[in-house]
This record gives structure tokens, sequence and C-alpha cells, in this order.
């Protein structure tokens, strides 16, 4: 696989580890320095994230992805997703939204990490 498809197949595995509340895997993709920046302009850690994942507050059930763009450059990459997102989150209701995720990363010691997200609407 070359460095596009890897970071496609990272891109699809972090929503499956969202839906089946994968920690083990979140904690691997994402970089410890990994930042999410939400639509409210709210910042979580990765740590927070992944918590919020665990206990409930960020639900996800589903995911349709309809774009992916990657551009390379050497060990830094960008990941622009649009996916259909079954979701439930901050204690809303179950909505699906229209969610871009905005990625930055990086490469090491020859895998591919999340850096930061960023979220919005398409």
């Amino acid at each position: 696989m070359d460095d596009k498809q890897q970071i496609i197949a990272l891109y699809h595995q972090m929503y499956k580890a969202m839906v089946e509340k994968d920690t083990a895997t979140l904690e691997r993709i994402h970089a410890p320095q990994f930042v999410l920046i939400h639509m409210t302009g709210m910042h979580q850690s990765k740590q927070e994230y992944i918590h919020a994942i665990a206990d409930g507050t960020l639900n996800y059930y589903s995911a349709e992805h309809e774009q992916l763009d990657v551009t390379v450059n050497n060990d830094r990459a960008t990941l622009q997703g649009q996916s259909r997102v079954s979701a439930a989150v901050f204690g809303g209701g179950k909505h699906t939204w229209k969610l871009q995720l905005t990625f930055q990363l990086v490469k090491r010691d020859g895998q591919w990490l999340f850096t930061q997200s960023k979220a919005s609407t398409y």
C-alpha cells in the first residue's frame, strides 16, 4: 500500500473503532499530542476524546464515506474526509450528520498517526 492508501485505511479503521468503542485502536492511531477541534471550537486532547467515546459522551453508530482527499508531503499529510455519520453527542439525540473532518497526520517509524482533526459540516 502506498501512503495515500495507508491513510485512507487509517480513516476507515478510526471510524470502525469509534463505532465499536475500541479505545485500544484509537489510542494506537492517534499521536500523543492529538487534538480534536469540534464544530463549536471546543478543543479535546487525545485522552479527553477517547474517554468521551468510552463513556458515551460521543456515541457513533455508523458512517458512510462519501469523499476522501489525501495530500502527502514527505512524513506529513492532510486528509479531508466527508462522511454521513450517525451519532448522538453531548447528550443530544441520534442524528445523521454530514461530517467533514480535516486531519493532519505525521508518519513515525513507518506508521501514520493522526495529530489533529478539525470538524465541520458540508
